[in-house]
């Protein structure tokens, strides 16, 4: 029976600086990749997207991974700096919200670097319901690629047991498929995902089906687990 573990990067950089692991997330994927050891948990064959994070966290996994973009997640960077700007334009609080949050970020060690913010929440929202026009990946775009991405795992059937390094939005658009939930279930599940954790598919007869969501057993103390 074929296993898909959907693997969460560790914890990422700062706000400005995201796409690389903290120190933390590196201890995080170090950690995972000791449990796998540990429980004599062995790949044949490993997938990562092609984004920094994902690839140092893949890195403590060893081997040699199949890199594929189509497993990136979306670019919060770029739907702020398209979509951010058309918002402020029409919503005060927005964007106060956000000046708010660009000042605090000029701290390298304030906490809004590790929070997701309600202003946060607003772009993203906009962004899904296709408010405004954006010169970025649209939401039905990155939706499309990771269902694209996740049929391709079809062509894997007769290997024993994948590891899928990617991040928490496609995850929960893999995760919320196998229920027919709605979008923005894809949302609320990759919310809730902590940091180098993981979800485990087992394909049977009738397809794939959820055995594990958001499992963190190499994470024992409470300070490990992280969202952001």
């Amino acid at each position: 029976m074929q296993e898909i573990y959907l693997i969460r990067h560790g914890q990422a950089g700062l706000r400005d600086d995201y796409d690389r692991l903290s120190d933390l997330g590196q201890h995080q994927a170090a950690l995972l990749a000791g449990w796998f050891a540990n429980q004599g948990i062995e790949f044949n064959l490993v997938i990562s997207g092609a984004l920094r994070r994902q690839q140092e966290t893949v890195a403590a996994l060893g081997g040699s991974p199949v890199v594929d973009p189509a497993w990136n997640e979306f670019d919060l960077d770029a739907v702020y700096a398209t979509v951010g700007p058309q918002l402020a334009a029409v919503d005060e609080e927005f964007r106060l919200a956000h000046a708010g949050i660009v000042e605090e970020s000029k701290d390298p060690a304030h906490p809004v670097h590790r929070e997701w913010k309600p202003c946060d929440t607003k772009l993203i929202e906009a962004w899904v319901a296709g408010r405004f026009e954006a010169d970025c990946e649209s939401w039905p775009q990155f939706l499309g690629r990771i269902r694209n991405a996740a049929r391709a795992l079809d062509l894997q059937p007769a290997v024993r047991r994948v590891a899928l390094v990617t991040s928490a939005t496609p995850i929960g658009i893999v995760t919320a498929s196998l229920f027919g939930a709605s979008e923005r279930k894809c949302l609320d599940l990759a919310g809730a995902q902590h940091n180098s954790s993981f979800t485990i598919l087992r394909r049977r007869p009738s397809g794939l089906a959820l055995t594990a969501f958001n499992h963190t057993p190499h994470l024992p103390e409470e300070k490990l687990r992280t969202l952001r």
